[in-house]
């Protein structure tokens, strides 16, 4: 009797050890880590921040301000006024984009007259002139700072290149020699603004503008 109860306890044994093997392994969640965090902090922020594109928007750039005693009205201006200095940079990098690619296709100059142009060009697009920027996002980073999305949309963006191109046209007339021999001064502005190009890059950290 001895010897049964045993064998029958061994077997149950077995059976519930050989279930304890088969049970398989509790998978602990693993968190999702954020794509995109404010700047020197762990906590999670919009991806705008980041320079992720937003619809609607042909150019876009994100300024920055820390907190200040004298309000939240204040620290949005500075913000505000940040990313339109870097606004005006990558509009020139587009508007610069857009000139040579006219020129590559249409030979309407060479690369000197190009260059020269571009130069006379770019010195028309700054932050003043950025008519039509609209702040579309804020938000607060852990320690205070708030960061803000300004952008252009397409048909704002094409009014300040044209604009850009009519007065560069008459401050420097040599340099538009080449190109304006083939079409009047309204229609050259108009055809180059039409240009599709790829968005501007962001503005480098170490390339932005001190204030």
């Amino acid at each position: 009797m001895r010897n049964i109860l045993f064998v029958t306890l061994s077997a149950v044994t077995l059976i519930g050890l050989a279930g304890c093997a088969s049970a398989p392994a509790k998978v602990e969640p693993v968190a999702a880590v954020a794509s995109c965090m404010f700047p020197n902090s762990r906590e999670a922020a919009p991806g705008w921040v980041c320079d992720e594109p937003v619809a609607g928007s042909a150019v876009t750039a994100v300024g920055s301000a820390p907190k200040s005693q004298a309000g939240i009205s204040f620290v949005k201006q500075m913000a505000a006024a940040d990313a339109r200095v870097q606004l005006a940079q990558m509009m020139r990098i587009q508007v610069t984009n857009m000139i040579k690619q006219y020129a590559e296709t249409t030979g309407a100059a060479d690369q000197a007259t190009v260059d020269q142009v571009n130069s006379s060009v770019t010195k028309q697009i700054t932050n003043e002139t950025l008519v039509g920027t609209r702040l579309l996002r804020s938000a607060t980073g852990p320690d205070g700072t708030l960061y803000v999305l300004v952008g252009l949309d397409e048909a704002s963006a094409q009014q300040i290149t044209e604009a850009a191109i009519k007065t560069s046209q008459n401050n420097d007339k040599a340099a538009w020699q080449q190109f304006r021999a083939q079409k009047g001064q309204d229609e050259l502005a108009a055809d180059i603004a039409r240009q599709k190009v790829e968005p501007a890059a962001a503005v480098p950290e170490a390339d932005k503008p001190k204030n």
